[in-house]
């Protein structure tokens, strides 16, 4: 374990902990998680699992607090957000990992990704949110006009704040949009520097239980609710390695399905990692949209995808139009088509 520093994708820089395994000294912004340098796979090496923030979307703390255990090792990677776990995909440090529909976007208008996608988990949008301070005059999404709003490029933050703004007839240039870190958001959230926050995950409970924040409006209506398995290309290239990540999906699968059984549980151990009180992650919850559920990939995955990828090019926040169907890979579907 060593402390290194960490750039985020606005220049400012961090010092983090980074718990070295395969392909993580390699890469600012992630770290391994504790146990994460396991024996060889049955493909030479452990595969290698990107988890994508901390709370209901650990999938690791999933399986753990499930019970399941998995038959095959397994180094996970932590990232904040899906457009770095894309840059690990491009730097060849990760097999496998989890995203929202737009980083691949992003991808495609820079040039050639390295990945496929290979699966969708569906599940909950009421958890991706705009927040605004403790005592803040805004009430709904027109209050945004002239207001410094923060966001994360190139992931369903920026997406679903251009659509909301849209729906009240402003325009991007009608705020002023503030990109940065999950990590800055947070910091610049709390000191009073934004007027608002779109954000997603476990940073909303964490703000509401310990400043008083409050969300203006959620993501239902905006976002479909599709979250993207991608796996690297080498990696599905390999028969051996590319059987392995059907083995994680399986494992994958049977952990949502345990989360809708034992759901108080689970509330629990969010809560405990988050470390906010449980009846914060409870009325998560009991607000959510959808259940989480691992699914095959359809035609209705790629047109919701190519819908987001035309609105950003509409707006040109793209260099381009893109089609996202080459970046679609359907060879898992008859493991995910079987009951769990």
């Amino acid at each position: 374990m060593r402390q290194q520093l960490y750039k985020g994708p606005n220049g400012s820089t961090h010092r983090r902990t980074i718990l070295l395994s395969a392909g993580a000294a390699a890469l600012g912004g992630m770290f391994a998680l504790p146990g994460c340098a396991p024996p060889a796979t049955s493909a030479g090496k452990p595969l290698r699992v990107a988890i994508t923030g901390k709370g209901e979307s650990d999938y690791q703390n999933l399986l753990q607090t499930a019970g399941i255990r998995p038959d095959f090792p397994i180094g996970y990677l932590r990232f904040e957000s899906g457009h770095l776990v894309i840059q690990a995909m491009d730097a060849r440090a990760l097999d496998y990992g989890s995203m929202s529909e737009i980083p691949p976007i992003f991808a495609l208008g820079a040039g050639t990704p390295s990945f496929r996608q290979i699966a969708v988990v569906h599940g909950d949008v009421n958890n991706q949110v705009v927040l605004v301070p403790k005592g803040s005059s805004l009430v709904d999404l027109a209050d945004l006009k002239g207001k410094r709003v923060g966001y994360v490029r190139a992931t369903t933050s920026q997406y679903y704040l251009l659509r909301m703004l849209q729906s009240v007839g402003l325009h991007w240039g009608d705020i002023t949009p503030v990109a940065m870190s999950v990590a800055d958001g947070e910091a610049a959230f709390s000191t009073g520097a934004l007027d608002a926050w779109a954000i997603y995950g476990f940073p909303i409970q964490r703000a509401v239980a310990t400043q008083g924040a409050r969300i203006l409006k959620t993501a239902l209506g905006f976002l479909s609710g599709n979250y993207i398995i991608s796996a690297h290309v080498d990696t599905l290239a390999d028969p051996q390695r590319a059987a392995d990540i059907g083995r994680y999906l399986k494992l994958v699968r049977k952990g949502l399905a345990w989360w809708v059984a034992n759901e108080a549980e689970w509330a629990q151990a969010v809560a405990k990692q988050i470390d906010v009180p449980l009846a914060y992650v409870q009325d998560e919850f009991r607000r959510k949209s959808d259940t989480y559920t691992l699914r095959p990939v359809t035609e209705a995955d790629i047109a919701s995808q190519q819908n987001v990828a035309d609105v950003f090019a509409e707006q040109k926040l793209i260099p381009a139009a893109v089609d996202v169907r080459p970046l679609w890979d359907d060879r898992f579907n008859s493991i995910l088509q079987k009951k769990a």
